[in-house]
């Protein structure tokens, strides 16, 4: 990560500063947010943070080295962009609370179409187009209408943001996290939860524990929460509430509501673990296995 966005960057800029020299429009434009020292950004995403704030450090020196020669500026979304990284992160339906890149393009060329001049700035997709008399920003997004993704790093008062998307139906790219300890309880309640683990049962099969071969814990939070366990190491495999026979590989801590909606396909895990609503310890390989056999529930939950 800090060898494609930071190193990448600065190493790019260094071999194209002779020949931008020569250029009387030459411009350096980094995808780069502005530098927003709120914790909030640095809480569950510590290294991409570094990675992205080095590349806008890169425009803040740059910008200040080739005053004159050359335009060094930064642009970034106020919303979420429908690109692959987005599908990936948010699943199936994500693109509906997104605008596509072409307003990334649009905002781009309204920065190149500035003199040299235009410097060290940090530019907003949409602030810099209504500076250009945009109003109808319907045309942007993939679904007209629908709520929006506010983008990473931009606070706006970002927990009334969250609010109002959630509200909305829009699953947040940035939520402040409240912590919750697992509250293990004696004995299982009849529930989602439990339902869930019953048809993760009745999918087991000796080919699935062969081409798993881990043990996963999961420690819930709320109603019918607790410890479970899924075992996918050992004979046909074997489900149930409790800690399991053999240490496990996995260990994942959410919330029951969050596990339900992960294995129901409501919620991707590697969106819930970008949004710290899922924490794993252990062997990362073989949480990423796991993924596959919810694909398979989801059609059953």
């Amino acid at each position: 990560m800090m060898n494609v966005n930071t190193r990448g960057t600065y190493l790019t800029s260094k071999a194209c500063i002779p020949f931008l020299k020569k250029s009387k429009i030459a411009h350096i434009l980094n995808l780069s947010p502005p530098l927003n020292l709120n914790p909030l950004w640095f809480r569950q995403h510590c290294a991409y943070t570094i990675a992205k704030y080095g590349m806008s450090m890169c425009v803040l020196g740059m910008a200040e080295e080739f005053r004159g020669e050359i335009a060094v500026n930064a642009l970034w979304p106020k919303t979420a962009i429908h690109t692959a990284a987005m599908d990936m992160l948010g699943g199936s339906g994500i693109e509906s609370q997104c605008r596509k890149v072409d307003i990334i393009a649009d905002a781009a060329y309204s920065i190149f179409k500035k003199p040299k001049s235009f410097t060290g700035n940090f530019v907003i997709d949409e602030n810099i187009l209504k500076e250009e008399g945009i109003k109808n920003f319907d045309v942007y997004a993939v679904k007209p209408g629908h709520p929006l993704l506010p983008d990473f790093f931009l606070d706006e008062h970002p927990d009334a943001i969250l609010k109002k998307n959630e509200s909305q139906g829009a699953a947040p790219v940035a939520p402040e996290i409240t912590e919750e300890k697992s509250q293990p309880q004696a004995k299982p309640r009849s529930g989602p939860v439990e339902e869930t683990f019953r048809i993760v049962k009745n999918s087991l099969s000796d080919d699935v524990v062969k081409a798993t071969q881990a043990v996963y814990q999961f420690e819930l939070s709320g109603e019918d929460g607790g410890v479970w366990f899924l075992d996918l190491k050992n004979k046909s495999g074997h489900v149930g509430h409790g800690q399991p026979t053999d240490r496990a590989d996995v260990v994942m801590s959410m919330s029951t509501e969050d596990f339900v909606r992960m294995f129901s396909g409501k919620l991707k895990p590697t969106m819930a673990f970008m949004l710290g609503k899922l924490k794993i310890k252990g062997n990362m390989a073989l949480a990423l296995k796991l993924e596959k056999l919810m694909n398979q529930m989801n059609s059953r939950l």
